[in-house]
């Protein structure tokens, strides 16, 4: 059988998916490895142990004769880089993007380059301290000079996990413009900031095609390599490979992330300053992006509803879609988990009142709708007026979230996507670059029940 296979590293798990010809998954290797603490006790992915199963997984998988490996590709959450030295050896922990950024640093960078809002505006970046992962490398130059010393190059982790099969020191377009504060996108290239740090000479070269090397396998091949890709990025290219523009899609998690590939304009500063961004495509196109906490907050609610009506969350996974339980105006939902992010980044946390609903099933539309009516004005934020939008992730299996968005988008088609493992899938439509089908992937549309005014801030 040929096979496609496809490393998908995220923050909880690490896989390793198999594709056929048709890219059906017909293997899927799932592990979660334990984290451990940098020097400063900030909790971070173990890097020893992610590199020995990578390497593990390939061993194996490379020995293996009832399959043909036709290439290897890989995606990986972003903001986070892997510091090598010039014979590609780790020098420093995987820093989590959680870890605070020093006030003084911050202080000292934004004093040298620029006032926040300007950066932001010039490299499509809200200021999010180590979440703008190039400023990561400007805190080990100055925080870790020593260790900065020792670095020969900084690699995207997406970048790293492809260092580690084909042996190729590379970077790429999608984890470049990942809310970096790297790339000056008015002047499509890196920031003045970065060459003046000499930061430029720490990045590895631009892979500019789908194949960035060829790993070594214990038979007589060598199989083509991909560059690697930023996950969002990489779910995007699923669509942008399969689907007729223009069109938006919502990629629904922990964080539900709105990706507009069909919006140039450049970001304005009221959206800068309510968590939209910019992505890159591996062609360094420009994708608008927004943002919203949204899987954590509702996840947060789901179990303060579940201990307040002495049920398990799980029962909330099956509460069928009543009309006459929605608000019949704005919803007194009131987030918890969403300050400093979001469209309403100054809205401080609060206690939602769960004691005015009379039942779980109640109170849970509602809860739904205060979020429905937060992610319309995200989405409203970088929307131009394109016809179509998928959703895919957990909420959309989620009938009464499909229900509440399709109503808030009277001019839109809204389709429920049926793509398992969209970003594995992009990834490995890139490293392929064929014409195959993807099987099973089907769109549904979501019909309207009643029309619901599109809530304005």
């Amino acid at each position: 059988m040929n096979v496609t296979a496809i490393f998908d590293i995220g923050r909880t798990n690490k896989k390793l998916l198999l594709f056929d010809d048709q890219y059906r998954a017909v293997e899927e290797i799932s592990e979660t490895l334990p984290e451990i603490t940098d020097e400063d006790g900030v909790p971070c992915d173990d890097l020893a142990l992610l590199s020995r199963w990578v390497r593990d997984q390939w061993d194996v998988l490379s020995r293996r004769t009832d399959i043909q490996i036709r290439a290897v590709n890989v995606a990986a959450y972003g903001a986070s880089l892997v510091h090598v030295d010039a014979q590609g050896d780790p020098v420093a922990p995987l820093y989590s993007y959680l870890k605070p950024f020093p006030a003084a640093l911050a202080d000292q960078f934004y004093g040298t380059y620029g006032d926040v809002m300007t950066v932001a505006r010039q490299t499509n970046s809200p200021p999010l301290g180590m979440l703008n992962s190039g400023l990561q490398i400007y805190w080990l130059k100055y925080a870790r000079p020593e260790v900065y010393q020792r670095t020969r190059w900084s690699l995207h982790l997406p970048q790293y996990i492809a260092y580690l099969l084909c042996g190729e020191f590379t970077s790429d377009f999608t984890s470049i413009g990942c809310h970096t504060a790297l790339w000056d996108f008015e002047k499509n290239r890196y920031h003045d900031w970065v060459m003046a740090e000499g930061i430029d000479q720490k990045l590895a070269p631009i892979v500019g095609q789908p194949v960035a090397g060829y790993a070594k396998t214990t038979s007589r091949a060598t199989v083509p390599v991909g560059g690697g890709l930023h996950d969002s990025s990489s779910v995007i290219m699923a669509y942008l490979a399969r689907c007729q523009g223009p069109f938006m899609v919502l990629s629904t998690g922990t964080w539900c992330i709105s990706l507009n590939p069909f919006q140039t304009e450049s970001l304005t500063e009221e959206q800068l300053q309510r968590d939209c961004l910019s992505f890159l495509t591996v062609g360094g196109i420009t994708i608008r992006s927004a943002r919203l906490l949204m899987g954590k907050e509702h996840d947060h609610q789901v179990a303060r509803m579940a201990g307040h009506f002495q049920l398990k969350p799980a029962y909330f996974r099956q509460v069928a879609y009543q009309p006459d339980l929605l608000p019949a105006g704005k919803s007194s939902f009131v987030p918890a988990c969403m300050t400093g992010t979001g469209p309403f980044p100054d809205q401080a946390a609060g206690e939602w009142d769960l004691t005015v609903y009379a039942s779980p099933e109640e109170a849970y539309h509602h809860l739904l709708a205060g979020l429905a009516d937060m992610l319309t004005v995200s989405i409203q934020l970088i929307d131009n007026g394109v016809p179509v939008l998928y959703v895919d992730g957990g909420f959309a299996r989620n009938p009464i979230f499909m229900q509440l968005l399709a109503d808030r988008f009277p001019n839109k088609q809204v389709f429920r996507s049926q793509l398992p493992q969209a970003t594995a899938i992009g990834a490995a439509l890139y490293i392929r670059q064929d014409d195959e089908p993807v099987s099973g992937w089907t769109f549904e549309p979501v019909e309207r029940r009643q029309p619901t005014v599109i809530p304005g801030e």
